[in-house]
Parts: structure tokens; C-alpha cells; sequence
């Protein structure tokens, strides 16, 4: 069982770590080890990254830090490495939120918001602010506390969606009506929030909502729900895709229920191409189970729902992916899958589109327990303007503190 003893979070030059991942075909892919957790700066990065204007990536651990609760940390470029800085430890005290399990996002201002799974004035998560003040400090605020009751959401497990007049979005994976709920968070005066519930989630409707949510350019919300519809082929529902539509009243429409025939249980958020067609995958159904890659297309009447990817167990593929995918200017989609590949242990891969037949994918790293390397990579991808991908592993890496049994887990890149 992992110990909750109370260390103090710091700072650190680390060290590069490179290792040359196993890919199919001929290609080959270069993972960096940006860093390795060692609890006393976090544990278990199970969020990924994001980046900013000069090249700094953050994040968030669900454990350690300076009690134990998680952090949210920035890696800065340095002298050939990467400067770890643990920007706030989430203590759990005083109604404030702890172990966060999502990705941040920025406003125009630098502020950081995101979501915990715990913690609150009732216990069952909130949204927080980080804000950086002139000093390099950051101070962190509750903007809200999920009830679970009164038609609150509950146990938010998805990061925000924020839109042009500055309202938060997202989703919670229990509470409202019993199977999670769509809130809306507007500021209002006095640095204040007001939160809207905008769907609760019945069965029929899909359930349980896990992913972030992507607003189009009228307004309206897609996600996903991981369990629900009205398929009886799993036994909780196969699970959704759905679309909140922006009208004096929200409503909700489901565009499309999964059958376990084209794939179950997406966990994933949704993305958008320039042709409004979406993106996703789900983590298990279709042949073999292994889950797939999808995209769905507005067509009369309704989406067409396109597989373009089965995952398949044959030794190299991976499976089981819960990501939301990321695009390239050149229109490849990049992912990561939690199981599979060389070494059992996830993958990340690339889906290249069809000249004129199927989608081809390419694994470009296979993760493995072995060594320094981290395994059991994090659904959360980024690209910068040079074409590198970032990510996060949730076990392995060189850290050796014992709270790790697994090692802490790994920030990481990837030259294609």
C-alpha cells in the first residue's frame, strides 16, 4: 500500500534520459526521458502536458508532492536539460480539492485551471485556478465544489473546455442524476463563479462521462460517455457520443451509440477536423476487443460513424486506448494506448490518411518496464511547431523513492 508521508516538494535540474524505442517497419522513433518522478515532486502523472508559448510544459500528478495529494509541476527548458519546479501541492485541507487526474488549460491571462477527483467542501472534487503572481509564485483557488447532491455533479474525471467569453466546461463521471453531468462555470462578480448543470446523464442517454469536451464554432459541446445508450450487446451500455446543442436551453442529442460491433466504452475526448468531421477512439469492442480508432462524419439525417483503426493483440499493436487524439499539419493522428505493443506495457502510434485507400498506422514507441524507460502510458498527447511529441507514463522511470513501488512515473518526448 503506498505510504502518505509528508515530503517537501522542490526543484531540480534532471537529466536526459534517451532510449530507442521499437517501431514497425522501417521507420524509427527517438524517446527522450525529459524526467522521472521521485514522489517528493510528484507521483503518477496521469494527465500528460501542455505547452506554452516559450516551450514549457504542465502538468499534474495524482500523488506526492509535499502531502502526498499531487501537484502541479512546470519543466523548463535548461543548459541541455529540463528544470522540474513543483508549482503548488494540493494539501486536501480547508475544502481544497486533491488528486488531480486531468490536463490543464490556460486562459489569455496564464492562468492554469483544472479539475480534482477529491476533495472540496463536500468531497467529491472541484475546479481550481492556478494563478502566477510577479514573484514566480502561484497561488491556487477553489472556484467550485462539487455537491453530489441538489443535481450537482460528482467525481469530475475530465479537464475544462474553455470558450471565447471566458466560461469553463466540463464534464463529471457520477452525480446529477445518478450518471454524471455537463456543468458550465461563468464568472461572475467579485471573482466568483456560478455553476450551471447543463445535462445530467441518464442510461438510455449514456452514462458516465469521462472525457473533456470540444466546443465547434456555433457553440455546441461533443463528447463522450464511457457506458450508456441504448445498446444491450455490453452489459452497462456500450457507451455514446453526443452533441449539447447552444440554445436558450441546452439540448442534448446522441449521434451516435456504440454496439461493441464498431467498439465500446470510449473514454476519450472528441477532436475536430477542418472539415467538422470527429475524431476519437474507444477502448475496447469491435474485432477482437482491442478497441478502435474512429471518425465520424456529418451525413443526412445523422453522423456515419468510419473505423479506422482496429487495435489488434498480434505483438507489436497496442490496445486498450483511452486517448483523445491530436492532429499534425499534415493530417496525421497521434495516440497512445494503455496496453499492447513490443513489450505489453502501451504504445504511442501514428494513423497516417489514405491516399486513395485505409488509414496506416505506425508504432513509433513500444513501453516497457525494463530499465529507466516508463510504461503504462497517459492518454494525453501534444505536438510542438517542430513535430516532437510530449507525454506521460504513470509507472517506471529512474526515480527510486520506495512510496514508488513502480517507479513514480516519467514526462517524456518523442522525435518521429
Amino acid at each position: 500500500m503506498r505510504s502518505k508521508r509528508l515530503l517537501v516538494g522542490g526543484m531540480s535540474i534532471v537529466a536526459v534520459l534517451v532510449v530507442t524505442l521499437f517501431v514497425t517497419g522501417s521507420a524509427s522513433a527517438q524517446e527522450t526521458v525529459l524526467h522521472s518522478f521521485n514522489y517528493n515532486d510528484g507521483d503518477e502523472p496521469i494527465a500528460g502536458v501542455i505547452l506554452d508559448a516559450s516551450g514549457n510544459l504542465y502538468g499534474t500528478t495524482f500523488y506526492g508532492g509535499a502531502f502526498g495529494n499531487g501537484t502541479v509541476f512546470r519543466l523548463t527548458p535548461d543548459a541541455g536539460g529540463w528544470r522540474d519546479t513543483v508549482l503548488y501541492s494540493f494539501n486536501g485541507d480547508g475544502g481544497g480539492g486533491f488528486w488531480a487526474n486531468t490536463r490543464l488549460i490556460f486562459d489569455g491571462a496564464g492562468n492554469l485551471y483544472g479539475t480534482t477527483f477529491f476533495g472540496g467542501a463536500f468531497g467529491t472534487g472541484t475546479v481550481f485556478e492556478l494563478s502566477p503572481a510577479e514573484d514566480g509564485t502561484w497561488s491556487e483557488r477553489t472556484l467550485h465544489s462539487f455537491a453530489s447532491h441538489g443535481g450537482d455533479g460528482a467525481y469530475p474525471h475530465a479537464g475544462l473546455t474553455l470558450d471565447s467569453s471566458g466560461n469553463l466546461y466540463g464534464t463529471t463521471s457520477s452525480g446529477g442524476a445518478g450518471y454524471g453531468t455537463v456543468f458550465e462555470l461563468t464568472p461572475a462578480s467579485g471573482g466568483t463563479w456560478t455553476e450551471t448543470v447543463l445535462l445530467s446523464f441518464s442510461a438510455g442517454g449514456g452514462a458516465n462521462p469521462y472525457s473533456s469536451l470540444v466546443l465547434d464554432a456555433s457553440g455546441n459541446l461533443y463528447g463522450t460517455t464511457a457506458s450508456g445508450g441504448k445498446s444491450s450487446a455490453c452489459r452497462d451500455g456500450c457507451g455514446t457520443v453526443f452533441e449539447l446543442s447552444a440554445h436558450e436551453h441546452w439540448a442534448e442529442k446522441v449521434i451516435h451509440t456504440f454496439d461493441n460491433t464498431d467498439g465500446a466504452n470510449p473514454y476519450g475526448g472528441l477532436i475536430f477536423d477542418g472539415s467538422g468531421n470527429l475524431y476519437g477512439t474507444t477502448s475496447q469492442g469491435a474485432e477482437g476487443n482491442f478497441g478502435t480508432v474512429f471518425e465520424l462524419s456529418p451525413a443526412p439525417g445523422g453522423w456515419r460513424l468510419k473505423t479506422l483503426h482496429n487495435f489488434n493483440s498480434n505483438g507489436t499493436d497496442g490496445y486498450n486506448s483511452s486517448a483523445t487524439l491530436i492532429f499534425d499539419t499534415a493530417g496525421n493522428l497521434y495516440g497512445t494506448t494503455l496496453s499492447g505493443g513490443a513489450h505489453g506495457q502501451g504504445t504511442v502510434f501514428e494513423l497516417s490518411p489514405p491516399a486513395g485507400g485505409n488509414w496506416t498506422e505506425k508504432i513509433l514507441s513500444s513501453f516497457g518496464s525494463a530499465g529507466r524507460n516508463g510504461y503504462d502510458p497517459t492518454p494525453g498527447l501534444v505536438l510542438d511547431s517542430d513535430g516532437n511529441l510530449y507525454g506521460t507514463t504513470v509507472s517506471g522511470g529512474g526515480g527510486t523513492n520506495p512510496n514508488c513501488i513502480n517507479g513514480c512515473g516519467t514526462v517524456y518526448q518523442i522525435t518521429p
